[in-house]
């Protein structure tokens, strides 16, 4: 017994590493729970008295679970943001207040915001797990490779391609977490006053907003800074009350009416002005993240 309660203990300690695995494999918190749940029962039927890294090993477990879990969406698509049939599919974000939870600090660390993890799903399962092991957690690709059920040389190849097509996508942002929030104020407050034009002064003139309405809320695609601060503008009139959060560990805004939230807002800044805006409306995801006002 006193053996299971140690492995127990040793298992709480590598928690948030592995929920940020998954999460980060997965893009949502529900699933990446499930996945390090399973770790779990994997770990509590195996016999590891020869395992010499604990952490590495559960790592690798959470990895191949997570994989699984990507093969078997039956929905799951190439493109999550397909903007020919006009619907929107964005990540679970993970908001807290000022300052990060600890416990969630980890799932935020590096920066790798909605924008990065919406880059991440269009990867192929394995293109992911080998870019999110090895460029985000360091996994050798030596342990990758059995994984994939690949050679070491071609999962190398396969993060080089995955790390190409990320680095293409996701184009280097904003770091000063200072400057954005000022960014994201001003975008707050020309909103909530109705200033165009001062909206279009913080907007990219390319801009590009997407909201994720889920099943019962249609999807928003908008292009440019007129389009966008129109929209911002009229959806500012139904929130009583938006207020600067923490999106990923980067500021964004969470809205709220009569105590329900609205929307969750993440934002993409370069060079002082938003280019990218993402923002979950989907009323079941939000009620599951327990968001009050």
């Amino acid at each position: 017994m006193s053996e299971n309660f140690l492995l127990a203990d040793r298992f709480e300690a590598e928690r948030p590493g592995l929920r940020a695995v998954a999460y980060r494999m997965l893009g949502s918190l529900a699933e990446a729970e499930d996945a390090v749940q399973d770790a779990w029962l994997k770990l509590s039927r195996a016999d590891v008295s020869d395992v010499k890294n604990l952490g590495a090993w559960l790592t690798t477990v959470v990895g191949r679970v997570s994989l699984d879990m990507l093969r078997s969406r039956t929905s799951r698509r190439e493109d999550p943001l397909p903007e020919q049939d006009g619907t929107v599919r964005l990540p679970d974000p993970v908001v807290t207040a000022a300052r990060v939870d600890p416990e969630q600090e980890v799932l935020v660390a590096d920066s790798v915001g909605i924008a990065l993890m919406i880059v991440l799903e269009i990867l192929s399962p394995a293109e992911r797990l080998a870019f999110v092991l090895h460029d985000m957690f360091d996994v050798p690709f030596d342990d990758i490779a059995p994984v994939l059920g690949r050679t070491t040389v071609s999962t190398r190849q396969l993060a080089s391609r995955a790390r190409r097509r990320v680095q293409d996508a996701a184009p280097a942002a904003d770091t000063d977490l200072a400057r954005k929030r000022d960014v994201v104020d001003a975008f707050l407050t020309a909103s909530r006053g109705g200033d165009f034009e001062a909206l279009l002064a913080v907007l990219a003139p390319d801009v590009v907003a997407r909201s994720d309405g889920g099943t019962r809320v249609p999807s928003i695609l908008r292009r440019g800074a007129a389009d966008v601060a129109s929209q911002a503008i009229t959806f500012a009139r139904f929130a009583a009350d938006a207020r600067l959060v923490l999106v990923n560990g980067t500021p964004g805004v969470v809205s709220f009416a009569e105590g329900r939230p609205l929307s969750v807002m993440s934002f993409t800044i370069r060079d002082g002005r938003i280019t990218g805006l993402d923002i979950l409306t989907d009323p079941d995801r939000l009620a599951s993240f327990g968001l009050t006002a």
